[in-house]
């Protein structure tokens, strides 16, 4: 446990706004993990890793090998890596733990570690608001729904998802802002959270913007995105203390 730290990142969206773009990116995120690996006692990888991601039982999307098979390299030395599943990339279901040995979230998980304690997930979907996203989840997460859409052959399923994907908001290059306390949801979420239950640190992904918020005695941080020229990541050192760093994307 000497000099190890837990490390979190978060919004990669592989594969936006095209392929030779994401390839830089990709190529980014292997150096980070290599570099981190060597102090890792355990990775947080938060959602939308992919800007689209869906498995059929015997079909995946092209790509994101050199990513991948990083990440099967980090668990095959013995540091859990956890992914949790974001609104791009909800379609999670074994593939991944299977080759990559990851271990797969689809839920806030609370943990405890160097004397913290501490909520992770996405973000999405937490706190008041955005009614149309929530109806647009449940939809989306529905066995029926996943289970008509995986009944389209793939080059015509894929071809969909991707079409859609390329009019998000980080596709299109639109910045996000800070909306003031009162207005991120996140922020609402987490002063709810801590009337019933003491949390030191939350730490989301979503938002594709760098927020680092103190809330009565805890901190609520954002973890941005990795678009750009630089991504963004944080660590918890085994004194307690989280810090947030980036990383070049070139």
């Amino acid at each position: 446990m000497e000099g190890k730290k837990i490390f979190f990142a978060s919004d990669f969206h592989l594969g936006v706004p095209d392929s030779s773009t994401s390839l830089i990116r990709e190529r980014s995120i292997c150096r980070w993990i290599e570099a981190i690996s060597k102090d890792a006692l355990a990775i947080y990888l938060l959602g939308d890793l992919f800007d689209f991601w869906f498995e059929h039982r015997y079909t995946c999307p092209k790509g994101h090998t050199r990513f991948l098979g990083k990440l099967a390299s980090v668990t095959d030395n013995g540091i859990p890596v956890h992914v949790f599943t974001g609104n791009h990339d909800m379609w999670m279901f074994d593939y991944l733990t299977k080759e990559a040995g990851l271990i797969i979230h689809r839920k806030p998980l609370v943990f405890e570690a160097f004397g913290k304690k501490i909520m992770v997930g996405h973000g999405d979907g937490l706190g008041p608001g955005d009614p149309g996203y929530k109806i647009i989840k449940k939809i989306f997460a529905n066995p029926l729904c996943i289970w008509l859409f995986a009944r389209m052959h793939p080059n015509i399923s894929f071809r969909i998802a991707r079409f859609f994907s390329k009019k998000s908001r980080l596709a299109q290059g639109n910045e996000e802002v800070f909306q003031g306390e009162n207005k991120e949801w996140l922020i609402s979420f987490c002063k709810e959270y801590l009337k019933k239950e003491t949390i030191d640190f939350f730490i989301f992904g979503h938002r594709h913007l760098v927020i680092d918020y103190p809330i009565n005695n805890a901190r609520y941080l954002n973890l941005g995105h990795w678009f750009g020229t630089e991504g963004t990541y944080a660590e918890l050192c085994n004194d307690g203390k989280l810090y947030v760093k980036k990383w070049p994307i070139k």
